[in-house]
């Protein structure tokens, strides 16, 4: 594949258009809100109606597709070169793409979905204790591993293209294996504007209906009124610490607040966990548990085709579309933030980390609150759900000790997540307007960060939120369509990888730094124990390894093949062979840098901290090798033996 083109901090036609196309259906959904929800549910009822069979479908095939990918061999490759690490932590890296997945939603919904099942399941009677087992059994489906499947899709598809393969970080490098250079054409703007669209949508509805439970929060602790003009000022004050916070970047704004959310998770999950009913909870999520995956099949492809009911549309084909409208956002931000990871480690530690604290969580605040329904005589509890789900968490914490301080810590949590929604969504918007870029003009991520706000503030105003959260829905059934497409090129694109791998380990002539390459055994022992200053490498490179290839350039000119030698920069030189219609060879030397051993130092006072290394690279990545001090027969060994393994690897994909 093809270098990543020159890029510039801003791209006109995404950026312009998608604002444009923003502010009118704001305009369109703020003045005429009664036409365009109606016009929107329409749609929606013609879609479930229609299409439930095609969103059921397609799940099942995103899930099936990633648990194969991270069990198989193509598990191994890297979401970046093969010298690449991870740039955070498992915990860090968790609660990241945790605060961007699910967590406004599980303070929503982890009293009120478990609630609302028991008192209206899809089949038969409610509020009994089958309604209860069943009741946790969808909840588990809703909020398990189908919805983190669907991300992990979309940021496996963004995270390769773009770190293995050095195209932009935006959702039209999904398309590169099905029409090659025209992502970077109208196809790729209207991929990216579709994506940025239902990013700013996405989470200014949610800020939305978010500030409803924030206010019912405060109402409860500090007697703030509920109405309007509160909820708008909340939404500016949640924009203004998203500002803040996206301001300071990824590694400090959105880090430090995801880890102080996720401790404060825990935190309230155990003192719910301890004060309430908690061998009975144990056992419910064990038992949860196997009634969720022993069913997992059977409900996956449920479309209760012979029972006629509503219930379908009304939850699972909504979550399914809520999930789909929020992959592009969670999506890029979890690629963003998984770059290093192998394939395998990534899609089982999406999979099943936040999926495994979501089932605890639901099972903790779900199974508790129907305990208090079902058993204590708290009917008031189902009748609040009822009435009005923003306050149905602060009506659950009501019946437990220190209710005015678990509320307080429900409320900070809440108004940090929405933060971290904004301030990542933010910064997934800004990329998909800046090529994929990260590093942008910083009024850039201002300006993305405050249009989610004004978005929210304007629809809560003008009632156009459930219009919008319904058009967000129905624009999950063309996305649908372009994900498996884009499933179909990663499949496409990851056996090329592991062909090239497996090409890379055929066992060809063998480099031999000995008699035939014109150095003995004590000038390799003498290569092995010294450690040379950044001088000598780069004198190295320049000279033995710059004039190998030349020779080598030199020699297949004989035959008719074109190569070139580009020196990158000081202390890094590239060798090329470019071929049409099929994948270049790449061949580059890089100067590194490492710290000398201890041992070193203890002996040679006057040393230089600092050792350096003349490290082969290849398209892939790093190679892990050292080549410093070798002859340049050996050297020129080296590239031949690799551009052989290269031309295998060419043959081996016909």
């Amino acid at each position: 594949m093809q270098e990543e083109k020159p890029q510039g901090k801003l791209n006109p036609p995404v950026f312009y258009t998608a604002t444009a196309i923003i502010a009118v259906l704001v305009l369109f959904t703020s003045i005429l809100p009664k036409q365009a929800e109606s016009a929107f549910n329409v749609l929606q009822e013609v879609i479930v109606t229609n299409g439930s069979w095609f969103y059921v479908l397609t799940v099942a095939i995103i899930l099936i597709t990633v648990v194969y990918l991270g069990l198989s061999r193509l598990g191994e490759i890297k979401l970046g070169p093969d010298h690449s690490t991870p740039d955070y932590s498992y915990i860090t890296w968790f609660a990241m793409l945790f605060s961007a997945g699910m967590g406004i939603g599980l303070m929503f919904f982890g009293v009120a979905e478990p609630v609302m099942h028991f008192m209206s399941p899809p089949v038969g009677e409610g509020e009994t204790i089958g309604a209860a087992r069943e009741a946790m059994k969808l909840t588990f489906f809703h909020w398990g591993l189908h919805a983190w499947a669907i991300y992990a899709i979309v940021a496996l598809i963004l995270a390769f293209f773009s770190y293995r393969h050095g195209l932009p970080l935006t959702l039209r490098s999904a398309l590169y294996p099905l029409i090659g250079e025209k992502i970077y054409g109208p196809i790729g703007h209207a991929v990216d504007i579709f994506a940025v669209i239902g990013t700013v949508f996405g989470v200014a509805t949610s800020l939305g209906y978010g500030v409803m439970q924030v206010n019912s929060g405060l109402n409860y602790l500090f007697d703030v009124p509920v109405g309007i003009m509160t909820q708008v000022i909340l939404i500016v004050f949640v924009t203004l610490l998203a500002i803040v916070s996206v301001t300071t970047g990824l590694d400090k704004g959105i880090r430090r607040l995801s880890e102080l959310n996720m401790g404060l998770a825990v935190l309230l999950l155990i003192v719910i966990l301890v004060l309430g009913p908690t061998v009975y909870l144990l056992q419910a999520f064990v038992q949860n548990t196997g009634a969720y995956v022993s069913d997992l099949v059977r409900n996956t492809f449920n479309l209760f085709a012979y029972e006629k009911t509503d219930w379908l549309g009304g939850w699972t084909i909504l979550y399914w579309g809520w999930w789909m409208s929020w992959a592009p956002f969670v999506g890029l931000f979890i690629a963003r933030v998984s770059r290093g990871r192998t394939i395998r480690e990534f899609a089982m530690g999406v999979l099943f980390i936040p999926s495994g604290f979501t089932l605890m969580w639901m099972t903790v605040f779900g199974n508790s609150a129907i305990d208090l329904i079902m058993n204590q005589g708290q009917t008031v509890l189902a009748q609040t759900v009822s009435e009005d789900v923003a306050i149905s968490l602060f009506a659950f914490l009501e019946n437990f000790p220190f209710a005015g301080v678990l509320s307080f810590i429900a409320t900070i949590m809440v108004i940090v997540f929405f933060v971290t929604s904004s301030d990542s969504g933010s910064m997934v918007v800004d990329m998909l307007c800046s090529n994929g870029n990260d590093n942008t003009p910083l009024w850039q991520r201002i300006f993305w960060a405050a249009a989610e706000g004004v978005v929210a503030a304007v629809l809560l105003i003008a009632g156009g939120l459930g219009a919008l959260q319904t058009m967000t829905i129905v624009s999950a059934l063309p996305f649908a369509v372009v994900l498996l497409i884009a499933t179909y090129g990663l499949l496409k694109a990851l056996r090329v990888d592991i062909v090239k791998r497996e090409s890379l380990q055929l066992n060809v002539s063998p480099v031999v730094i000995g008699q035939n390459s014109g150095a003995t055994w004590e000038h390799r022992l003498a290569s092995i124990l010294d450690y040379p200053n950044k001088k000598n490498v780069n004198n190295f490179i320049n000279s033995v390894v710059k004039t190998a290839m030349e020779r080598v350039v030199k020699q297949l000119k004989q035959h008719d093949v074109e190569a070139r030698i580009d020196e990158v920069k000081s202390g890094r030189v590239v060798f090329t062979i470019e071929f049409e219609d099929a994948f270049d060879f790449h061949y580059e030397v890089r100067r590194y840098s490492y710290d000398r051993p201890n041992h070193v130092l203890e002996d040679d006072d006057e040393a230089d901290e600092l050792y350096y290394r003349a490290e082969v690279h290849l398209r892939e990545g790093g190679q892990d090798y050292d080549i410093m001090g070798w002859p340049e027969e050996a050297v020129i060994n080296d590239i031949v033996e690799h551009y052989q393994k290269h031309l295998h690897f060419l043959h081996s994909l016909r």
